[in-house]
């Protein structure tokens, strides 16, 4: 059985979690585009944030953050649709710690068990529904993994 119908669903779903293990409301919910944004809408409902994109590149050297907000002091929560790899998180990392935020937290309906301690490293909390034990597609965990491109996540988001 998945444990998520589709993105929208998996962001209703942890919209919920991040309510109860997130103790106070944050400053800004940033939403990696493209998968990340019908995840992280849901989210931004459930605190009442509007949710801000954040443009990550896949290259062939691997991700590479294109925008960086400005963070410094901000309580953080960044949004995906899951963690595969970790490499997106890892990234998306780096580049935030750079401007300083007060906190740095990552939600997302999906997180290996393998990645969760190298990624708390970087990040002060993350908040995960699924925590396999190892590295699986994340179609696996959906029954309709409806991506989406950068455009419509940028409609999304200007619709929100």
């Amino acid at each position: 059985m998945k444990s998520f119908e589709n993105l929208r669903d998996a962001g209703g779903k942890l919209a919920a979690l991040v309510k109860a293990e997130y103790p106070q409301k944050p400053d800004v919910i940033l939403a990696v585009i493209p998968n990340g944004v019908p995840v992280a809408l849901p989210v931004g409902r459930g605190l009442g944030l509007p949710v801000r994109g954040l443009p990550v590149l896949r290259t062939a050297d691997g991700p590479v953050v294109l925008e960086v907000p400005t963070v410094a002091g901000l309580r953080v929560i960044v949004i995906d649709d899951g963690v595969e790899t970790g490499a997106v998180a890892r990234v998306v990392a780096a580049s935030l710690i750079k401007g300083g935020p007060a906190s740095l937290t990552l939600a997302v309906p999906v997180c290996p068990r393998q990645s969760l301690a190298e990624l708390a490293l970087r990040y002060d909390q993350i908040i995960a529904i699924d925590k396999p034990l190892v590295h699986r597609s994340l179609a696996w965990h959906y029954s309709d993994f409806d991506t989406i491109d950068e455009t419509s996540a940028l409609h999304l988001l200007a619709g929100q």
